[in-house]
């Protein structure tokens, strides 16, 4: 069974790796009733033998002993990764899968890609190879991070680098989160401008998530649930409005609901590679049939129901209807229009109870309303997995490779210029021992190419459906 190795970098990423976890083992745990340890749960954990000294041995039939994720944790102040070791899931974590330092990366990506990437890059080789010894079919690292912050940008571009120069055969997925217009860190710009070279250059396949999209589709389950409308009352212990397990006082944003939805991202994403179904898919397959020029690999997704991460007890909606909510904006984790701009290619991952004679007839369906490139308008990819999302009859995630990434990428590349053109804040980089101030041009320019990428693409938008002239070939 091929396996998927997550790397969590600074406070975000370690955040909704926690809530990853959390959900990976109550969703194992609902199948897995027996506490055997299966095909399904070597896929993201070990089982380790205790009882003798040091690491012990992995145990690969029987009864399971102590779990191990397969993960690097790494963040360059203690403490995300401290309260993970004091909550529920230290037992899941050890010390050699940890990397932390105290000071952090003040929001600053040249502290985190220059300075902690220096310092540590023997410490994350070592532990990278000692994770991966265990592994004996390894076909994709995750990177989850977010890149407003320092350490997560700065630091987690960096870890991609080297994953590649490591592992060059390996995959290598990226789940970033954005910052919105209105973040509080004033650098963020900056540092995501700086990052998305490094995403550009290094990254087989980028999640991009924006943190409004997060926020609203929180705010429109706790106004659906307080408007009455949904006539079910919610779990006391429901997933995304209380952060049961988590040790922190809720703070002022709903940042572990945000965090939540990332989560079942990442969950509904893995399911194939982790339970059993009709379509399996792989991660692999996603790039390889959605990302059809090695820099487009920018992919919008979309979860439905929504409901499923609220853990509302509502009656299932009818399978077309989540189909159909899948491309409403309502559902994506990021502020776009797909409908009205240009596919290049569309995975649809379904979990639960669903034929492949349903997943035919609604891309049947919506095919119509869709534009999709003159090239490769067959350019769908299923994936059926028959374990559906704990306490749901069914759920689906859409990724989308789509042109409508540009508006967010020319909103970002303003709001660097806003800063640069003044050049704000530019000595706090220019004074980390390798940052130049090339490194800006040369990020700024990486992303401004892209754009002109998606340009050239919707200029071909509306033009004729006709096959391309096949090859003559001579006799």
């Amino acid at each position: 069974r091929p396996l998927s190795l997550p790397f969590a970098v600074g406070q975000c990423g370690n955040q909704v790796g926690c809530r990853f976890w959390d959900l990976a083992l109550r969703e194992h745990a609902a199948v897995n009733k027996k506490g055997i340890y299966d095909e399904a749960l070597s896929s993201f954990f070990r089982n380790v033998d205790t009882r003798s000294a040091g690491d012990g041995p992995d145990i690969y039939k029987g009864k399971i002993c102590s779990l191990k994720a397969r993960a690097l944790l790494i963040d360059m102040e203690e403490g995300v990764v401290n309260e993970i070791l004091q909550g529920p899931l230290r037992d899941v974590f050890d010390s050699k899968q940890l990397i932390t330092d105290v000071s952090g990366s003040g929001n600053n990506w040249a502290v985190g890609h220059k300075v902690y990437g220096c310092q540590y890059r023997e410490n994350i080789v070592e532990k990278l190879r000692k994770t991966a010894e265990h592994c004996d079919c390894l076909q994709c690292f995750f990177v989850i991070h977010s890149m407003g912050g320092g350490t997560g940008s700065g630091l987690g571009t960096f870890v991609l680098n080297l994953l590649e120069d490591e592992f060059p055969e390996v995959y290598r997925f990226v789940t970033a989160v954005y910052p919105s217009g209105e973040d509080d860190v004033i650098t963020s710009p900056y540092n995501s401008v700086l990052a998305m070279k490094e995403l550009n250059e290094h990254a087989d396949c980028v999640l991009p998530i924006e943190n409004e999209s997060l926020f609203d589709i929180v705010n429109k389950i706790h106004q659906m649930m307080n408007s009455g409308k949904l006539g079910s009352t919610v779990k006391p212990n429901s997933l995304v409005t209380s952060s049961v397990g988590i040790t922190k006082a809720v703070q002022e944003k709903p940042f572990d609901a945000m965090n939540n939805i990332v989560a079942n991202l990442l969950l509904n994403l893995t399911s194939s590679a982790r339970f059993e179904g009709s379509l399996n898919m792989d991660l692999n397959e996603i790039s390889m049939n959605l990302v059809p020029f090695p820099r487009l690999h920018y992919l919008v997704s979309s979860l439905t129901p929504l409901y499923t991460l609220a853990d509302v007890n509502v009656p299932s909606r009818r399978l077309d209807q989540m189909f159909s909510d899948a491309f409403s904006r309502d559902h994506q984790l990021i502020q776009a229009d797909p409908k009205h701009s240009l596919y290049l290619a569309c995975a649809l991952l379904v979990r639960g109870n669903v034929q492949v004679s349903d997943l035919r007839r609604n891309i049947e369906r919506l095919k119509p309303s869709l534009h999709f490139v003159s090239w490769n308008q067959e350019g769908w990819k299923t994936g059926l997995c028959s374990v559906p999302p704990v306490g749901h009859s069914h759920s689906l995630l859409a990724l989308a490779n789509n042109t409508c990434v540009k508006p967010a990428f020319m909103e970002l590349r303003d709001r660097f210029m806003r800063l640069y053109k003044k050049k704000a804040h530019l000595h706090h980089y220019l004074q980390v021992d390798g940052m130049e101030q090339s490194c800006f041009s040369e990020a700024v320019l990486s992303l401004s190419d892209l754009i002109e990428e998606y340009n050239e693409l919707d200029a071909t938008k509306g033009g004729p459906r006709a096959d391309p002239s096949r090859l003559k070939i001579a006799v």
